[in-house]
Parts: structure tokens; C-alpha cells; sequence
């Protein structure tokens, strides 16, 4: 079951005519917004704050709890001038049924720090015949009197190489520490807002977070969702589904573009936090040279999608007996020098399905996925036709992002449960061949639970499950293994599977907090805490907001959260450097 149903929403069940007037209805509300009241919401009424007016991610639940929390809040951050935005009235209507009005509108704060807001509210009829508010999310845009944190202008001659003029500084207002695209992300919306900073990455190349891994490996979301921060960084030029290839090119092209600072070859053995000073010190490697120190008042961690330390495979018997080759996934490359023999892999997510299509077209002589529990498939195109509504050539990348990934999580599961849903309904064989074929299949799945909680454990097929289905790619789904042999492994039933080679999939650890732990130590993993996973109002474990660290942020996740998120982590930075951070609220009415 999912565990996002512990947190209380429901999609609205009261039809919306088709001829009704969103547009007068939106303008309604206008007046309203400033005191709103318990009678102005519905009674399972949500509402997500995004650093507007709490100063972290919140989700308040119920017509008396989000009123008593939007009067607390607005009142204390003086909240004026909501005015509707033009052409921002729709009417949303999902395939069960489902349908609400949406309206966006801009705000501005009047305390300290004085900011401009938006508002996305989503009203639906009552019983009474009165429109009431269902969802309001609240999104923190800009710090008044401070550069566009979305806006940065390409530079037209490169100072030297990657960096951007502070190669040799020794201290910086922040520290990033992680180059992939959460890093990189950060790094840019940092630089946006005049903060001085710099991003460490251990690989050599801008782009080997992607360019080192396997030889098949690509993005299974399309093109228009891969972007960076600033603009479209991959034209229609690229595949829709982005190679590693294309991920890298793009990744040093930006870098390049916006003239990022970014240390690479550079490896962070340690550090230590001065509370009195303020203050973080770093022990950096450089391409085995002397170590070297920086210091920096803020830190961000970017430690990517689902961490880096790789899962252990599970402790089969007997492993010295066995004359093939093992090796995690994070260390697999190509399937090459395998021809001719029989190839395992342990696991049926994302990666799995990659490796054994890999094994396929290489001609090994068996390629045989062993499952260890039911898996959701979800077909790539599916998740492509929601996501391009929003992801597509025409809508800009920071709308589609302020759409999508301010939605309250329980509402965005129920959403795409309802969409996706009804797509598997309707290719019922799809999936029944795969269960005939021995793969047991998970087709009423929720992506959402994946993303936020297990950090994947779900395939978006891209094409494997058909050749699944012929029986070309075996699955052995029946039994697990428990020794090895010789010649492959012995399962609880007694069965033996030839093997000459196994590659486990079996994930990597998501909890960025080890991360903190091996380079800062106990105490501030403590005082951080776990990352990832949802919290008691349904949201995420000490991504992208304050820690209990007053001077380190942790940032990953998918291509969104990353790209989108990032501009928040800045923001705060920001805020705390000019001396006016943003208020926290942490009461639950």
C-alpha cells in the first residue's frame, strides 16, 4: 500500500459544467485572498507553502488548520497586492471524473525580507452551491531588491576555461559539493543572485556523472523535461530521449555558456563546522596533489537522484566457489566481452531492464532477470503524454516546473494514479503477457510512491518488456537464490541457473545523511537528519529547506526537483548573506 494514503486528500467528486464562467469566479476570490476564513475553504482543503510564507516547505491539511495557518502567516509577512495573472484561468478535468478552476496569482510581502510571491488556488463547488478553495500552494519568486534568481545571461569570452574569476579565492559565501545537475543547477541560480560560490565535483570532465555509466543509459523522461536552469539546454538537435552521450554535451555546454565555477577533479576528504565563526572548512584533493583548504559560510550537498553508495548485493552463499564474474551495476559499462555466455541480473527497476536489454543485443548466449518482488511498469509514452502537457517546446521550463512540482504530494499521487491508471485499463495485454511470461507485474502502480519514497524500484519501459513478453530476456521470478556454484547460482527450490557472469541491480543507498556522516561526522549527520522520505505532513526529509545544520542544505532527486528546486536552496542562501532570512513558521494549527 501506498504511504502516501496516510496523508488526507481526496480528488473532488461535483461535476463542472462545461459552460461555466472560471474567469468570473477567479475574480471573485481576488478581494478575499488577503483574510481568507475557514468558510473560504473546502473542508478536506490543502495548502503547500513553498518558502512563501513559512520559510520552508509546509503542508497544512483541513479548512481549520490552513485558515488558521494562512492568518498567522500573512499577517506576519504583511501580504498585499494579490492580483489575478492574465490567461491563468482553466478548468482542469481528469479522465474519472475529477475537475476543479485553477487561477494563478501574483502577491508581495511587506516584512523583512519583502518578497514577491504566487499563488495557485483551486476552487471547487460546495454543497451549498458556494466555490471554496480545495488546494492553495503559495511559491516564494524573488527577494525584493535582488537579482532574478532565474535569470542569468550567457557570458561571450570565457576567463579561464570552467571558472569563472575566483579560481584561487580560498573562501566562499557557499560550497557546493556535487556537479551533476542538482549542482550545477545550484551553482547557477547562486552565481544569478551575486553569491560567491564554487562547485566541486571529483570527475575530470563536466558531464561524467553521466558520461561514465553505462553504454545504454539515458534519461526515460522526455527531452523538453531534461533542462538546466536559464534556458532550453537541449534543442530538437537531440534525441527525445537523452543518451548519456547527449547529457554530458549539455551539462559542459551550460557550464560553458554561463561560465560556471566549478573545480573539477576535485575530491572533498573532509570538513569541519565552526559555530562561533560561522564558518566551514574544507580539506580538498586536487588530482592527488596536496591537499588543499577552503572555507565557505554555506554549504550544499548535492549528492544526485538516489545518492552514490551502491546497495550491497545480497549475501549469497558460497561465493568463492563460483568461477563467473560479479558486479554491482554501478561498475558495469558495456556487456561486450560477454558474448557467447549466460548473463544474471539480480533486480527488475530501471537499471536491470537497461542491463539485460544490453545483454540481449550483445549476444550473450541467456540473459535471465531474477525478481524479487512485484514491479510496477509503467510505459514510457504513457508518463510522456502527462508530462508533455506541461514539458513541451512552447511552455517554458520555470511554468511548467512552478506547475508541476508545487503540487501537495498526495494530491499529485491521486492525480497521476488517475491518469495513468486509466491508460494501463485500456491495454490490458500489455501486461498480461508479461505475466505470462513469469515477470510479476505491477500495472496500477504509483509512480509518486516511487520518486518519493523508494527512489525508484519501478522500469518506465522504454522497450525491454516487449522482448520480456517474446521470452526472449527469461525471468525467474518463482524463488530467490541462496549459494552460489560453479557455474551460476542455486535457488531455495532447488533449481540451479547457469550463470558466467551477474550483474546485481539492486540500487544505492538514498539517504544523503551517510554522505553528511563520512565527510562532517556524527554530530551534524545528527543534527541534520535523514534525507529523503516523507514526513509527518507529507514532505520530503530535509530536501531543499533547512536542516537542523543552520549552514547546510541537501539537494537531488529527479530532473525536476533538481532544476526547480535549486532556486529555492539560492534564495535562502541569499537571504541569510544580506542578514534578513526567511521566517520560519513551524506551528501546526
Amino acid at each position: 500500500m501506498s504511504t502516501l494514503v496516510n496523508y488526507p486528500c481526496a480528488l473532488p467528486t461535483t461535476p463542472i459544467p462545461t459552460t461555466i464562467n472560471s474567469l468570473s469566479i477567479a475574480q471573485q476570490l481576488t478581494p478575499k485572498l488577503p483574510h481568507l476564513t475557514p468558510q473560504d475553504f473546502a473542508q478536506d482543503a490543502l495548502w503547500r507553502d513553498i518558502f512563501a510564507l513559512t520559510g520552508t516547505l509546509r503542508t497544512f491539511h483541513s479548512a481549520t488548520s490552513v485558515s488558521a495557518a494562512w492568518t498567522e502567516t500573512s499577517l506576519r509577512a504583511k501580504v498585499h497586492s494579490f492580483t489575478l495573472e492574465p490567461g491563468s484561468v482553466r478548468v482542469v478535468r481528469l479522465p474519472q471524473g475529477s475537475a476543479w478552476i485553477e487561477a494563478r496569482f501574483s502577491f508581495e510581502t511587506g516584512a523583512t525580507p519583502a518578497t514577491f510571491c504566487t499563488a495557485i488556488v483551486s476552487l471547487v463547488p460546495d454543497q451549498d452551491g458556494e466555490w471554496r478553495i480545495w488546494v492553495l500552494r503559495t511559491v516564494l519568486e524573488q527577494l525584493k531588491g535582488q537579482p532574478d534568481v532565474d535569470v542569468l545571461q550567457p557570458v561571450t569570452e570565457l576567463k579561464n576555461g570552467y571558472v569563472n574569476g575566483e579560481g584561487e579565492k580560498g573562501h566562499f559565501d557557499c560550497v557546493v559539493i556535487g556537479g551533476g545537475l542538482a549542482g550545477l543547477s545550484t551553482g547557477g541560480r547562486l552565481k544569478a543572485l551575486g553569491v560567491s560560490y564554487v562547485v566541486l565535483d571529483k570527475n575530470r570532465n563536466v558531464g561524467d556523472n553521466w558520461k561514465l555509466r553505462y553504454g545504454s543509459a539515458r534519461l526515460h523522461t522526455n527531452r523538453e523535461y531534461g533542462h538546466l536552469p536559464f534556458e532550453r539546454t537541449f534543442g530538437p538537435e537531440y534525441e527525445e530521449y537523452l543518451s548519456k552521450d547527449d547529457l554530458a554535451k549539455g551539462y559542459a555546454a551550460w557550464v560553458k555558456k554561463f561560465e560556471i565555477n566549478i573545480w573539477l577533479g576535485t575530491i572533498v576528504e573532509s570538513g569541519t563546522w565552526d559555530s562561533s565563526k560561522h564558518l566551514w572548512t574544507l580539506r580538498l584533493r586536487q588530482d592527488d596533489e596536496n591537499d588543499r583548504l577552503i572555507t565557505a559560510s554555506f554549504m550544499v550537498l548535492a549528492g544526485g537522484a538516489g545518492g552514490q553508495v551502491p546497495v550491497s548485493p545480497p549475501p549469497y552463499q558460497d561465493r568463492d566457489v563460483f568461477e563467473g564474474t560479479t558486479l554491482h551495476s554501478a561498475e558495469y559499462t558495456t556487456p561486450a566481452q560477454w558474448k557467447g555466455k549466460h548473463g544474471v541480473v539480480v533486480g527488475t527497476a530501471n537499471t536491470a531492464h537497461d542491463v539485460a536489454d544490453d545483454m540481449l543485443q550483445a549476444g550473450l548466449a541467456s540473459v535471465t532477470m531474477i525478481q524479487r518482488s512485484k514491479t510496477y511498469i509503467l510505459p514510457a509514452e504513457y508518463y510522456k503524454k502527462v508530462s508533455s502537457l506541461s514539458y513541451n517546446a512552447t511552455n517554458p521550463t520555470e511554468v511548467a516546473d512552478r506547475g508541476s512540482l508545487t503540487t501537495p504530494f498526495g494530491v499529485a499521487d491521486l492525480m497521476s494514479q488517475a491518469v495513468l491508471h486509466d491508460m494501463a485499463s485500456k491495454e490490458s495485454e500489455r501486461f498480461d503477457s508479461l505475466e505470462r511470461a513469469g515477470f510479476k507485474t505491477e500495472r496500477y502502480g504509483n509512480i509518486q510512491e516511487h520518486i518519493l519514497v523508494r527512489l525508484g524500484g519501478h522500469y518506465m519501459d522504454v522497450g525491454a518488456s516487449k522482448k520480456i513478453a517474446a521470452g526472449l530476456i527469461k525471468v525467474k521470478s518463482d524463488t530467490l537464490p541462496v549459494r552460489y556454484v560453479k557455474d551460476g547460482l542455486i535457488f531455495s527450490d532447488g533449481t540451479h541457473l547457469k550463470a558466467d557472469v551477474i550483474v546485481f541491480a539492486t540500487g544505492f543507498v538514498g539517504n544523503m545523511r551517510e554522505q553528511v556522516e563520512q565527510l562532517f561526522g556524527s554530530e551534524i549527520g545528527d543534527q541534520v537528519g535523514d534525507f529523503w522520505t516523507l514526513d509527518k505532513e507529507g514532505e520530503l526529509k530535509a530536501a531543499f529547506k533547512p536542516t537542523g545544520h543552520p549552514a547546510i542544505w541537501l539537494h537531488g532527486g529527479t530532473i525536476g526537483q533538481g532544476r526547480y528546486y535549486s532556486r529555492f536552496i539560492a534564495l535562502q542562501i541569499k537571504a541569510k548573506l544580506l542578514g534578513t532570512p526567511l521566517p520560519l513558521y513551524e506551528k501546526t494549527p
